[in-house]
C-alpha cells in the first residue's frame, strides 16, 4: 500500500510538474505576444514621428525656396544702393584727389 501511495504521489508530482510547465510555457507566449505588439506599436510611432518631420522640412524648404527670390531682390537693390553711393562720393571727392596728387608730384623737396 506504500508503494501505491509513493507512486501515486510520484504520479502526483509529473502531474503538477506538467502543469507548471505549461503555465511557464502559457506566460511565455504571452510575453512575446506582448514584446510583438509593442514593437509594431513603436514602429507605427517612429513611422508618424518621421512623416511628421518629413512635412515640416518640406515646410521649410519651401517657405525658403520662396523667401529665396524676395531675398535676392533685396540684396540686389542694397548692392546697387551701395554701389550709386560709392560712385556719388567719389565724384565728389575725385577732384580733391586728383589736386591733392599734382600737388604731391609737382612739389620738389630740397
Amino acid at each position: 500500500m506504500e508503494a501505491n501511495r509513493g507512486q501515486n504521489g510520484i504520479q502526483q508530482l509529473l502531474a503538477a510538474e506538467q502543469e507548471a510547465q505549461q503555465i511557464v510555457n502559457a506566460s511565455k507566449n504571452v510575453r512575446f505576444d506582448n514584446m510583438i505588439m509593442r514593437k509594431e506599436e513603436g514602429d507605427k510611432d517612429i513611422a508618424e514621428f518621421r512623416a511628421q518631420i518629413e512635412r515640416e522640412f518640406q515646410r521649410k524648404v519651401a517657405e525658403s525656396s520662396g523667401d529665396s527670390g524676395a531675398n535676392v531682390k533685396r540684396l540686389e537693390q542694397e548692392t546697387e544702393t551701395k554701389i550709386h553711393h560709392l560712385k556719388t562720393e567719389a565724384a565728389r571727392i575725385s577732384y580733391d584727389v586728383v589736386q591733392m596728387l599734382l600737388k604731391q608730384v609737382t612739389t620738389v623737396k630740397n
